[in-house]
């Protein structure tokens, strides 16, 4: 391969992932702090700022352990976390040739890294050999099929009009009218899957303060800094995807593809940082009815009518 071609089709896609990822972390961050800021919640020092110096803060702190834990996985499942956000932030194209992983069937492995994340959050409160731990990874089980339903019937509803699992033939089917407008129930519900896949706002029931902060009660120090990492990677990962297929990716006039992929991105973000602090945490039974009488219910007539849209 020359080398051009590889720094074209290669190096760069993969500079621009881990680059928006880190990138994407530190405006996460940045973001959640202003959303708690609107709704009164006092902050410490500058948003800006509160990023790194907690980053530095966890970065030299002692590592804790528990009684006879499970230590390679205990320590390998924030990593696992963060690769597979860094998989999935992969999938996003950034304009028509421009895309690190360019798949056929990208959308089925987007599918197949919610259902991994489901594995590796269990692996995380499993392994710690702790009673709290364990019980907020049995209820993030006990809850991830339900995310993953829905996700899917979302994602097969934006499939439709593209006749593809493509994600850059999905942003082609978007040149004219974005599956925003198509398929309006889609994105809300998608949201949804996203902030209850990194367990934030009203679905934080694997690491909530009735746990004494869940899987990661027992974690400090660098691996309490990857695991963090790994939450906030994991929504840039998904703010990713949701610009992709409900956002038109690339598409829009006067800017670059890849900026207004990152525009899309940010508001995607924004939009996550205010839902997660405008709604309350649920109890796991509300979550429950939520997700398996509205949400699925929902999912299932938006898939319906993707059908019917893409049929007519």
């Amino acid at each position: 391969m020359a080398l051009s071609v590889m720094l074209e089709q290669l190096v760069w896609p993969l500079a621009m992932v881990f680059a928006v990822l880190g990138g994407g972390v530190y405006l996460w961050a940045v973001l959640d702090g202003l959303a708690a800021r609107s709704f009164g919640l006092p902050q410490a020092q500058s948003v800006w700022l509160t990023p790194l110096s907690r980053g530095t803060w966890l970065l030299i702190q002692q590592a804790n352990s528990t009684e006879a834990p499970d230590l390679w996985a205990w320590r390998l499942a924030p990593a696992l976390y963060l690769a597979l956000a860094a998989v999935g932030l992969a999938l996003v194209p950034w304009s028509q040739g421009w895309v690190a992983t360019d798949l056929a069937t990208s959308l089925v492995l987007w599918g197949s890294l919610e259902a991994l994340a489901t594995v590796v959050i269990f692996l995380q409160g499993w392994s710690a050999n702790s009673h709290f731990a364990l019980v907020g990874a049995y209820r993030y089980v006990a809850l991830g099929l339900s995310y993953i339903l829905i996700s899917m019937f979302v994602l097969i509803g934006v499939a439709l009009p593209a006749e593809s699992l493509a994600l850059t033939r999905i942003v082609a089917s978007q040149q004219d009218v974005w599956n925003l407008v198509r398929q309006p129930l889609g994105l809300p519900l998608f949201l949804m899957v996203g902030l209850a896949l990194t367990f934030r706002g009203p679905f934080n029931l694997a690491d909530p303060r009735d746990l004494a902060g869940g899987t990661s009660v027992e974690v400090s120090g660098p691996p309490r800094l990857v695991w963090e990492l790994a939450r906030s990677a994991m929504l840039v990962a998904f703010s990713g995807i949701a610009a992709t297929v409900f956002l038109g990716g690339w598409l829009g006039p006067w800017l670059p593809g890849p900026l207004w992929v990152m525009l899309k991105m940010l508001a995607i973000l924004a939009l996550l940082a205010w839902l997660g602090r405008w709604f309350a945490v649920m109890t796991p039974s509300r979550c429950l009815s939520l997700m398996w009488l509205i949400l699925l219910p929902l999912a299932f007539v938006d898939l319906v009518w993707a059908g019917v849209v893409a049929l007519l």
